[in-house]
């Protein structure tokens, strides 16, 4: 399996993740701005929160997941959550000082409030965690199985 498809598959079970957190947050609450609503802001459709949802497994599944599986060599940390956590803070900084002032919802996303943009950041790290922890899994599985079935001509270390 390559980097690109190990990141994929991490990267939706990291928007798995948040869905779920998002979840309680609609369903206690909401004590912060839901995420869905947010994004369907930034898309240009804000009465439709199925947009934002989508947007958001899209990004996380498609981009944020192929692009940490081939940057994650390079991020300066040791473990693959903490690699995560640098990723995904790096994205929702990415996000918030581009795609948010773009899309309406101001610099750092100053018109979704200070709970709205911590909520954005926690949501963030918590797929950053998850992110790097199924990948890191991944990876070992492919480190173990290439020792256990070495390509043909080659002696298992």
């Amino acid at each position: 399996m390559s980097r690109v498809q190990m990141g994929m598959i991490s990267g939706l079970s990291g928007a798995l993740a948040v869905a779920a957190m998002e979840a309680v947050n609609l369903a206690l609450g909401p004590w912060a701005v839901p995420f869905p609503r947010m994004v369907a802001v930034m898309l240009q459709v804000p009465d439709l929160a199925l947009a934002g949802w989508i947007g958001h497994f899209v990004v996380g599944t498609l981009l944020l997941g192929p692009l940490f599986g081939v940057l994650s060599p390079r991020l300066p940390t040791d473990t693959p959550e903490t690699k995560g956590i640098v990723f995904a803070v790096g994205a929702f900084l990415v996000m918030m000082l581009t795609v948010a002032p773009l899309s309406g919802v101001g610099m750092l996303g100053a018109r979704a409030g200070l709970g709205g943009v911590l909520w954005m950041l926690g949501g963030h790290v918590v797929f950053g965690i998850v992110l790097g922890n199924v990948f890191g899994r991944l990876e070992s599985r492919q480190k173990r199985l290439a020792r256990m079935h070495p390509p043909e001509g080659v002696a298992a270390l």
